[in-house]
């Protein structure tokens, strides 16, 4: 399968639709939400393009292609509008007998590690992109943020497809790849 992953969308719908124009150009099969979806954060400017009734509408249409996790700005008035479950700290995805570990990151992240086995563990919240082996031969990745990026860093989303997780800019060309 062919997975898109993205996190810290923040509510503005601009750069998720340029997301999900790459991902119906490409084929993928599924969307990765990693969480902080409609709501821009207190810490945050107000994101131009910020339309969350928009991204609602979006996201809902392709509700049977998503697997999401909260992410510290989303709330269960968030889930009410969306039809797709978003409130759990992480999921596990299984893609050729590789484990990959979801979550947004304010919960679990590589200084608080979970004890369930993975092969590639995958987080966002710090808006700081990241793509390394791991210390067990496998994988460390943050997605960085499409709206609100940090550290100098570009807007930034991931995929994952034939065992390689690539970071890509909003233009699709791969930043960074590991197998």
């Amino acid at each position: 399968m062919k997975y898109l992953l993205v996190s810290d969308i923040h509510g503005c719908l601009p750069t998720l639709q340029q997301v999900l124009d790459f991902y119906d150009r490409n084929q993928y099969d599924m969307l990765l939400i990693l969480g902080d979806i409609l709501n821009y954060g207190p810490r945050n400017r107000i994101p131009e393009g910020i339309d969350p009734k928009g991204i609602v509408e979006l996201l809902n249409n392709r509700k049977d292609s998503i697997v999401a996790v909260r992410g510290n700005c989303d709330a269960e008035v968030d889930q009410m509008l969306l039809e797709f479950p978003i409130m759990a700290d992480y999921a596990i995805i299984v893609d050729g007998g590789r484990r990959m570990f979801i979550t947004h990151g304010h919960v679990y992240n590589e200084q608080n590690r979970p004890a369930l086995a993975h092969d590639i563990f995958v987080y966002g919240h710090t808006h700081l992109w990241k793509l390394e082996p791991a210390e067990n031969d496998g994988i460390v990745c943050n997605l960085g943020s499409i709206t609100f990026p940090k550290g100098g860093n570009e807007p930034t989303f991931a995929t994952y497809d034939d065992g390689a997780m690539r970071i890509r800019r909003m233009d699709g060309s791969v930043i960074k790849e590991l197998f």
